[in-house]
């Protein structure tokens, strides 16, 4: 068992590697009781998990947290404790994330951080050169990225003052700088969305499921009632007045109504937990072929508070023209994040460009007089697709427009942005996916983007 050391105390550098931290080497054979297991959690409080090996070859590996969470139910002592380690490794069939020892400290971050909430705190599993395994603690991981990433804002502060013959080494630590915070803003957004996703559909399907038996047996009693009255129609004075306390009649047939509202409602929150699900995509990390107008829904979705102005009551409407698009093989979770930076903008532009009070921004006659969002798809040429968001905001001004995908530049006030979003998305939609991002921009008109992927990704 090797001793660990904080991620802190490491010397690590941009390209620092896996292998570069403290890793956990503890292996014990199959045959090994249970109760050796527990004995090694207890020596070692910091352990986070042990690989299970047959004839010091691996098979598989037990997590700390998932092992007490088990060995704590009702029976799993007295059933597990005195038997082989392989009959629970079989039992759980953990799952484990494997991560060869030469990945970047900064991709692995980004590996570990796209697994479900359930498994994003679990350890990773190290595999060597030749074919070793050693355990990392994902706190270490989290530890190391973060010194990564002091490292590469003091370096861009200290290349930026030296001198300006350092501008192409400049440009690389702005860039690594970007993928950085895209990892952590993208990576956290993901995890927030499909965690409280996750949390809201559990209660939600509780109770939509128990919702059709409630319906059901209710509709049971109100039929037994009926064959009572039937057959009793003379009831005693006590149970007259009792019906005409509750209103019976009223009750039997608002009762089924406020029932199937009840159901309306919860089918409705279900569908927001899918659309949530659908803008975080952790799982969806690779390309796949994906609907674009799913994308761009759920991204609304997303947004749908940032539609209001509060302090006027003013809605931005949205107009959807949606044409007749195939499956389009793109990487659904930086599409996504292409259209939230691109929405997301155009709300700000409008909210400036409007004063709700009267209009700030001359607008032509034949232009909406309320805030607006516009987003249009069509297929060009059976091989590409185009999706333009346009807004009637304030629009940009020339002397900016050059500027507008460079690192960095934003015309928002400090704290308000990162100049990030369009240089990010101009990386994604250009460089990811062989596709075009273009705009046209009239101040006091408006602005349109134009985003150009084709069907199917080259290589």
């Amino acid at each position: 068992m090797h001793s660990m050391n904080i991620a802190n105390e490491l010397n690590l550098e941009l390209n620092s590697t896996l292998k570069e931290l403290r890793l956990w080497s503890v292996d014990v054979e199959v045959t090994r009781t249970v109760n050796d297991l527990t004995t090694l959690f207890k020596e070692e409080p910091l352990l986070p998990g042990i690989i299970i090996t047959r004839n010091e070859k691996y098979i598989g590996m037990i997590s700390r947290q998932r092992f007490f969470e088990h060995m704590s139910r009702p029976y799993s002592l007295s059933l597990f404790a005195a038997r082989p380690a392989e009959h629970l490794v079989n039992f759980l069939q953990p799952e484990v994330c494997i991560i060869s020892e030469d990945t970047l400290i900064v991709e692995a971050n980004q590996i570990a951080l796209q697994r479900t909430p359930q498994l994003v705190y679990e350890p990773i599993l190290v595999e060597s050169k030749s074919g070793n395994y050693q355990l990392l603690d994902v706190h270490q991981l989290l530890l190391a990225h973060s010194q990564i990433h002091v490292l590469t804002l003091t370096q861009l502060q200290q290349v930026e003052a030296e001198s300006k013959t350092a501008k192409a080494g400049f440009s690389n630590l702005k860039q690594n700088y970007t993928r950085l915070l895209q990892n952590e803003k993208m990576a956290a957004l993901g995890q927030l969305v499909a965690g409280i996703a996750h949390e809201i559909n559990n209660p939600v399907s509780f109770i939509a499921g128990n919702l059709v038996y409630a319906i059901n047996y209710s509709q049971d009693l109100l039929d037994l009632i009926h064959l009572y009255q039937k057959s009793y129609p003379e009831p005693v004075a006590e149970i007259q007045t009792a019906i005409a306390d509750i209103e019976l009649d009223f009750l039997s047939a608002d009762f089924l109504q406020l029932l199937n509202s009840m159901k309306v409602g919860t089918d409705r929150i279900q569908e927001i937990v899918l659309a949530l699900r659908n803008f975080s995509r952790l799982d969806e990390s690779e390309r796949k072929k994906v609907n674009i107008h799913a994308g761009i829904d759920s991204t609304l979705l997303v947004l749908q508070s940032r539609l209001k102005n509060h302090q006027t009551e003013q809605i931005i409407t949205i107009i959807k023209e949606y044409g007749d698009l195939p499956l389009i093989e793109c990487y659904p979770g930086l599409i996504n994040q292409v259209f939230m930076n691109i929405i997301a903008n155009a709300i700000d532009a409008i909210f400036e460009g409007f004063n709700f009070s009267e209009l700030s921004c001359k607008l032509p006659e034949s232009s909406p007089k309320y805030p607006l969002i516009r987003i249009h798809t069509e297929l060009i040429n059976d091989q590409q697709v185009v999706i333009r968001i346009a807004d009637n905001g304030s629009g940009i001004p020339k002397n900016i427009q050059q500027q507008l995908f460079d690192p960095f530049f934003t015309t928002k006030p400090v704290g308000k942005g990162t100049g990030l979003g369009l240089s990010i998305s101009y990386q994604i939609v250009v460089e990811k996916h062989g596709g075009q991002l273009h705009y046209r921009s009239t101040v006091g008109e408006g602005t349109e983007f134009m985003i150009t992927i084709p069907i199917e990704l080259n290589g």
